[in-house]
C-alpha cells in the first residue's frame, strides 16, 4: 500500500462505512492551520499522525461542518463493545473531563482497586496534562483514549492509553499513535458493528 498510515487508515474505513455513515464523512472537513497551531502550543509533543487525521477530519464528535452535525464512531480499542469518536482541535484543547492525577481522583480507593493502572503509567500525572483525542460511544462518560507525554518507567513518551469505566482500569494500547492506528487497520477495523436487519 502507499500513502501514510492515515490514507491507509481513511481508505479503509470508507469501504467499511454504511452509505449512510459514507454521507457523514463526506461532509467533514481538515482543521485549519491556526487550529492546529492551537493544538500544538497545547500540546507540543501531539504526533504528527494526529495531526494529519485531524487536517483531514477536524471530529466526529457532534461536530458542526456548515448546516450538518456529524456524529460517526470511527475509532475503536481492545474493548470490541465500544467505537470511539475522533474529538476535534476544539474539544481536545478544551477543558479536560478530569482534574487531577489518578492518585488524588481514587484515594484511598485505591487499595481495593488492583488492577487500576497498568505498566508504564504514572498515577501521578495530572489526566488534564494527555491529550483525550478520543471519546466513545456513550459520550465520554464510559471511556476515552489518551496520548501520554509523562509515562513511568516501563512506559514510552507518545503512548496510547484507554480509559474504561466501571470496573475503572487505564491501560496502555498502543507505543505510539502510529502503532494504534496500524492495530485497527490490522484487525479489520473489528470496532465498526452494524445491526442485522
Amino acid at each position: 500500500m502507499t500513502g501514510t498510515i492515515v490514507d491507509q487508515y481513511l481508505k479503509g474505513l470508507e469501504e467499511r462505512l454504511s452509505e449512510e455513515d459514507k454521507a457523514l464523512l463526506s461532509y467533514t472537513e481538515g482543521a485549519t492551520g491556526t487550529q492546529l497551531e492551537q493544538l500544538k502550543a497545547r500540546f507540543p509533543q501531539c504526533p504528527a499522525t494526529l495531526i494529519e487525521l485531524l487536517s483531514r477530519i477536524n471530529g466526529t464528535y457532534w461536530q458542526p461542518y456548515g448546516d450538518k452535525e456529524v456524529c460517526l464512531l470511527m475509532l475503536g480499542s481492545d474493548v470490541l463493545e465500544y467505537p470511539y469518536y475522533l474529538k476535534s482541535v476544539e474539544q481536545i484543547v478544551g477543558p479536560s473531563l478530569y482534574d487531577g492525577s489518578i492518585n488524588q481522583i481514587y484515594g484511598d480507593d485505591l487499595i481495593e482497586m488492583s488492577g487500576l493502572t497498568g505498566e508504564g503509567i504514572d498515577p501521578d500525572i495530572d489526566i488534564g496534562q494527555w491529550l483525550c483525542f478520543s471519546d466513545c460511544m456513550n459520550n465520554g462518560g464510559t471511556s476515552q483514549l489518551y496520548i501520554d507525554f509523562n509515562p513511568a518507567p516501563g512506559g514510552v513518551s507518545g503512548q496510547v492509553i484507554r480509559f474504561l469505566h466501571d470496573p475503572d482500569s487505564f491501560e496502555v494500547i498502543a507505543r505510539d499513535f502510529d502503532e494504534y492506528l496500524r492495530k485497527l487497520i490490522d484487525n479489520g477495523y473489528n470496532f465498526i458493528h452494524y445491526d442485522e436487519d
